[in-house]
């Protein structure tokens, strides 16, 4: 069942050609987690929204709050009898217009499909990645927002199927590593744990944010959010990707480079205590 501006239908074929997120991409969307009818990180990622919404001159409804919007995305679950969910509430500007729009108010369509964990549970198999190097992130705002303009992700998928890997890296116009296909990146060398900064143009990930707090309370680990560049992966002794979906993904390879998980173990146990008590 599909939430469609609060109205459930079982039709995927709800939109119409003159819908602006499938002729421009003018949309935004936000992938949540949620487990046991609770929504992970929810403050943070309608905040998130909200900003994003604003930076695309968007007009935010008066109902639009964030008591609303977690009733909606409940509601949805209970229409497809779930409890443990992977959801995508996307929200897109109302029909009309070619590139100015007609109107900036929004409507929403929110999917929900079945969790195959209620715990992120690190992967011990082989994950290959290398350099996606065909398309450049822009180092710009809107890089950082997630809107329906993923064009050099879906490409960089491709190309990871059709060279057998598991992943690509995404760089910047200054060659600098910016994120994976489908997450932020962090990379370990001793006790010294680095991640890109937003200025780099990779997106505001909740769980990047989630672990930045965590890592500033880890007096073991060293935190930096600075530029990466290539050759710094291939002297790294970890290397993951972070979602909110997946939480924690250890990278085992990366060209000649094999790469333990040590640090992600100990993260993704920090991790799940935190959800727990929070």
């Amino acid at each position: 069942m599909v939430n469609f501006n609060g109205n459930f239908s079982e039709e995927t074929t709800i939109l119409n050609v003159e819908n602006r997120g499938l002729k421009y991409g003018d949309a935004l969307f936000e992938t949540l987690r949620v487990v046991a009818n609770k929504i992970l990180f929810w403050e943070d990622h309608y905040f998130r929204l909200m900003e994003s919404m604003r930076i695309l001159r968007m007009e935010i409804p008066m109902n639009f709050t964030m008591e609303f919007l977690e009733e909606e995305i409940l509601k949805t679950l209970e229409a497809n009898d779930l409890t443990n969910a992977r959801v995508r509430c996307t929200v897109f500007r109302g029909n009309g217009g070619l590139y100015l729009p007609e109107t900036n108010n929004v409507e929403y369509i929110i999917t929900a499909n079945k969790l195959a964990s209620p715990f992120y549970l690190l992967s011990e198999t082989t994950y290959e990645t290398d350099l996606y190097k065909d398309f450049y992130i822009n180092k710009g705002l809107l890089s950082t927002l997630k809107t329906n303009n993923k064009i050099i992700n879906v490409l960089g998928s491709v190309y990871a199927k059709e060279n057998d890997l598991d992943n690509c890296l995404l760089v910047n116009e200054d060659k600098s590593v910016v994120e994976a296909l489908n997450g932020n990146i962090f990379l370990v060398k001793g006790n010294i744990i680095k991640t890109p900064p937003i200025t780099d143009g990779c997106l505001k990930g909740i769980l990047r944010k989630q672990l930045l707090e965590i890592l500033e309370k880890t007096p073991e680990y060293e935190l930096k959010e600075e530029s990466i560049s290539p050759f710094e992966i291939q002297k790294s002794d970890e290397f993951f990707i972070t979602n909110v979906i997946q939480g924690i993904v250890p990278i085992t390879k990366y060209r000649k480079k094999q790469f333990t998980n040590t640090v992600a173990k100990d993260l993704i146990g920090k991790l799940n205590m935190r959800i727990r008590l929070g």
